[in-house]
């Protein structure tokens, strides 16, 4: 019996595992690095050590700091999570040589799922169908598009699709260094790239008495950057026929491997309907809720069970309903998906019967820049499909959060969207419509609303709001007003013309102000619609949350200051990270294009590639592979080749 466990991560997925934990009366160990001394998952935890550092190389991904850490903090098991080294077949081992239990598959299993490459030979011969694999050195015109892949890869990196023959070279050769940088490995390999398929997963629980369950299936093919965002089960419009078929797989590939555990089979569905092979995880999943909320599960729980030498019973529950799992990051999908840093001051999602969170954030904390922008997972569970979407969207609508961007507008409106509605997701669905996802209305009403009462509420309370932003500037209460607000992170401003009257009531074109106490405004339009308002001021910014989501604003001042500039052609850091390479032969003087990649930059597990602004010619370059830099640094000049040279 497991009396203490170890989690060897971090975040949402080490509270969820310490969740179970306490149900089952297990004792718990954290580990943190430096960067995570606060955070909710050490917090929780029995007991933490700490790794030294800040970098998951040097903490986290150490494995012999983590089984140190076991046995110092007298932990009998490790619980690995997902991601870092949930699938390291050399950490598996010392685990076990330390004497501790592996809350984990058996290490011969990850071995031979842990190249992309071998688990495809073995599930050939196991009879899963596959993808046939191409050459790079011989692919044709005929053979695009291709997909490059890392075959010690996932979550996206060392991803490429190449469209055109001339661009492969390339793609392979950033594709290798990428694979190389995040996994140790720079092998790749190339297959067919499926338009417009679907990525179905199995869900797989084995344990050591020969019972395999092939736990339903899950539709995840909402991707940016080959990296899920929204996840469903059971995948909506497959035929019993289809999903017999990809059970079947799934079980001929646990057993193939001698499984143990919890695992996911990943399948691709081609657009007539036939299933590829992709790839075996053999650790649990992020969208691992989905499927627990469909048959009543505990996949953790299971897991320590099947640790402990349990048999499984030997049918799995009957399934019931519907779940649908939206993954909250913050990041900007309208720039590019770039990660977002900050105090996450506010995160609070509404309590709803069939509703579930699983996160690693409380209001208070601090996003920092060496991990994942993952905030948490909402999951909605209900009858029927359509139910579990409207509640989930619904749900996202009314989360309250305050500080950097995230994708919770993007969400929402992907959720509402037809080709998500109508059952037929696909992989490509973010290609075609991020755009339009990702646009501000020009007529946006809603958000005028919501700077009318940040208005509203700071003429009847400056001192709540404050009014240093408006540079000292104050009107007569009876004559008109005005207040400007730059609303984020779009930029777009508004300005707001109001009057207050003898009697003390705001009055404004198009509405009137019925209430603002402290923290509360209620406007009335002209049509006769009362819409209610919640507001909470930090610093700058006042964040307004109604009936629609949250409005982030800036209190600008009355005239515009004339520094606030930038300087044409230049290149600034994003966000704080490490340039990991350059543009081949790119130093002061080269020619570039627009939209040429100049510089790539990592910052929470993602690289993110800064373009030339417009063709020219690059006059300075400050970055170089390794520099770390801070947000708005300097990288580099391009002069436009429009722009008349500087005497």
């Amino acid at each position: 019996m497991i009396s203490t466990l170890l989690v060897a991560n971090r975040g949402e997925i080490a509270c969820r595992i310490f969740r179970t934990c306490r149900a089952l009366g297990i004792a718990t160990v954290a580990v943190y690095s430096d960067a995570d001394a606060d955070a909710l998952h050490v917090r929780e935890a029995d007991t933490a050590v700490r790794l030294p550092g800040a970098a998951p190389a040097d903490t986290y991904l150490r494995g012999d700091l983590v089984v140190r850490a076991a046995r110092t903090a007298g932990a009998d098991a490790v619980h690995p999570g997902y991601g870092f080294l949930s699938e390291n077949a050399g950490f598996a081992r010392a685990v076990q040589d330390a004497g501790l239990v592996w809350v984990g598959p058996p290490v011969k299993a990850i071995e031979m799922m842990a190249s992309k490459t071998r688990a495809k030979e073995l599930m050939a011969a196991a009879g899963v169908p596959l993808l046939a694999p191409v050459d790079p050195a011989q692919a044709t015109a005929g053979d695009l598009p291709l997909l490059l892949k890392a075959a010690a890869g996932g979550g996206g990196r060392g991803m490429r699709v190449v469209r055109e023959l001339g661009a492969l070279p390339g793609e392979m050769a950033a594709a290798t260094a990428e694979a190389a940088s995040a996994f140790g490995d720079g092998e790749v390999f190339a297959e067919p790239y499926v338009e417009r398929g679907r990525h179905v997963e199995v869900q797989i629980m084995a344990d050591a008495h020969g019972t395999v369950w092939a736990l339903g299936t899950r539709d995840c093919s909402l991707q940016r950057r080959h990296q899920k965002v929204i996840e469903e089960a059971p995948a909506p419009g497959l035929d019993d026929a289809l999903r017999t078929r990809l059970h079947d797989a799934a079980t001929a590939a646990a057993r193939a491997v001698g499984y143990r555990g919890a695992g996911t089979v990943e399948f691709l569905l081609a657009a007539d309907g036939r299933p590829y092979f992709l790839e075996m995880n053999t650790r649990l999943q992020v969208e691992h809720p989905v499927t627990e909320a469909v048959f009543g599960l505990d996949l953790v729980a299971l897991q320590l069970s099947v640790a402990e030498g349990e048999p499984l019973p030997t049918t799995p529950p009957t399934p019931h309903g519907h779940a649908v799992e939206a993954r909250l990051y913050a990041e900007d999908p309208a720039r590019d998906w770039q990660p977002q840093t900050g105090a996450l001051l506010t995160l609070d999602v509404p309590d709803e019967p069939g509703l579930r969170l699983d996160t690693g954030y409380t209001g208070g904390d601090t996003i920092g820049i060496h991990y994942d922008p993952m905030l948490a997972k909402v999951i909605a569970h209900a009858p029927t499909r359509a139910q579990a979407v409207r509640l989930l969207a619904r749900s996202l609508e009314r989360t309250r959060i305050h500080g950097p961007v995230t994708n919770r507008e993007l969400l929402v409106r992907s959720l509402r969207h037809p080709d998500f509605t109508g059952a037929r997701p696909d992989t490509g669905f973010y290609d075609r419509h991020l755009d339009a996802l990702t646009r501000t209305p020009g007529d946006n009403a809603d958000r005028h609303l919501a700077a009318l009462a940040a208005a509203a509420h700071a003429a009847r309370h400056p001192d709540a709001v404050g009014t240093s932003r408006f540079g000292g500037w104050r009107n007569l209460p009876s004559q008109p007003q005005i207040r400007r607000y730059r609303s984020e992170p779009d930029g777009a401003e508004h300005e707001i013309a109001y009057r207050t009257t003898r009697s003390g009531a705001i009055d404004t074109p198009g509405a009137r102000i019925l209430t603002a106490t402290p923290g509360h405004v209620t406007v009335e339009t002209d049509d006769g619609v009362t819409h209610h308002f919640r507001l909470a001021t930090h610093h700058d910014r006042v964040h307004v949350d109604g009936a629609t989501g949250t409005h982030s604003f800036t209190a600008l001042p009355r005239f515009t200051d004339p520094t606030e500039r930038t300087e044409p052609g230049s290149l600034l850091a994003p966000m704080p990270g490490t340039v990991v390479r350059l543009a081949d032969g790119l130093a002061p003087g080269t020619t570039v294009r627009a939209g040429q990649p100049l510089i790539w930059l990592e910052a929470m597990k993602m690289e993110h590639r800064i373009l030339a602004p417009a063709s020219g010619t690059l006059t300075a370059l400050h970055a170089a592979p390794g520099l770390q830099v801070e947000v708005g640094a300097l990288l580099a000049v391009v002069q436009d080749a429009q722009e008349e040279p500087t005497p």
